[in-house]
């Protein structure tokens, strides 16, 4: 009985760490950068300087952008992406990487 009662008590350890160590990965993923309080410039470096990173652009949005193609996986096409930033409504940061047909003529 003491046996199954370690094995038990083992196994709910690993469960627990595992669960936190996902909330606190989704955690940290939501501390990036705001878009909204940086100079549009500063928000390209950003991404830029680090090739991918998450930008926040409210308090529960966020997205991953990169600088190239490089950064994304080989069935993924790079689309765009402009964010808001304290000084431009529009501001060009780099790209997001998006899966499936690539959207060539704009429809």
């Amino acid at each position: 009985m003491k046996k199954v009662a370690v094995i038990m008590a083992l196994v709910g350890s690993v469960i627990g760490a595992q669960i936190a160590g996902a909330l606190i990965t989704s955690a940290l993923a939501l501390q990036g950068p705001l878009t909204t309080a940086l100079p549009c410039r500063q928000a390209q470096q950003i991404v830029a300087g680090r090739g991918a990173a998450v930008l926040n652009t409210g308090p529960y949005t966020y997205d991953r952008y990169v600088r190239d193609r490089s950064f994304c996986q080989i069935d993924e096409y790079l689309d765009p992406a402009w964010l808001p930033t304290r000084d431009t409504p529009q501001c060009f940061v780099g790209y997001r990487c998006k899966t499936g047909p690539s959207d060539l003529f704009g429809f």
